[in-house]
């Protein structure tokens, strides 16, 4: 029985929103933010090439490299789309060991992913400061019903206005900014356990692996066994 226009507040969401961006804007740089700004896109596109393109691409490389050596495989390294990829075989095709292939790329996994995880924990930031936001325009509300605690009937309006802002601080904390970061947080760990996926496979052409046990590893990564998929 309520109506949209009783949430509407303009200070209300001006007390959020601006605590908010100030409160976010003095926890991080400039850049941070920005960059979690452009992150948006990525929650709802997907800008990586399909796991199944990568595993035949990888088996494709296997294939080529036991037949005709590590080597011939230099000639395709421009062409690769994927940057870990083309950066693995790259050490690979220089001669790298495996142990020092997992080590060099492990690193790089690790700090990828600490980089990336920069745009989330802006958002999660944001979600813990938009409630006290809110509360804090509700405090600034109340501050002035009791300035007018003279007239009664203006009292019930102004105590309702009051807790808009706590509404939009929490809404905007539970409904938007959270989950955003936890979607983004997903993502990335996702793209972890494809570069992950990569090195294994990386590792199987240097130590040469027969393609279909290099294959059957690859699928344990996203729980699709080979003859299904082929079915």
């Amino acid at each position: 029985g309520g109506s949209i226009r009783s949430i509407m507040q303009g200070t209300a969401a001006l007390i959020v929103v601006g605590g908010t961006a100030g409160a976010v804007l003095v926890s991080f740089t400039l850049h941070d933010v920005t960059v979690a700004m452009r992150s948006l896109r990525s929650i709802f596109v997907d800008t990586y090439a399909p796991v199944e393109d990568t595993i035949r691409e990888i088996v494709r490389l296997a294939t080529k490299a036991r037949r005709q050596g590590i080597i011939s495989l230099e000639d395709e390294l421009s062409e690769k789309t994927d940057i870990f990829l083309r950066k693995s075989l790259a050490h690979a095709v220089d001669g790298a060991k495996p142990a020092t292939l997992r080590d060099l790329m492990e690193l790089e996994i690790v700090h990828q992913e600490e980089h990336d995880e920069a745009p989330a924990r802006v958002f999660e930031a944001a979600g813990g400061y938009s409630p006290t936001m809110g509360i804090l325009g509700a405090v600034l509300g109340l501050i002035q019903v009791m300035e007018h605690l003279n007239e009664p009937e203006q009292i019930g309006g102004g105590i309702a206005i009051a807790f808009v802002a706590t509404v939009y601080g929490v809404g905007a904390a539970n409904l938007i900014f959270l989950p955003i970061g936890n979607k983004l947080k997903r993502k990335i760990k996702m793209q972890a356990q494809t570069k992950e996926m990569i090195l294994t496979g990386a590792l199987g052409i240097v130590s040469g692996l027969n393609p279909f046990i290099i294959e059957e590893k690859l699928r344990a990564y996203v729980h699709t066994p080979r003859k299904e998929t082929e079915a």
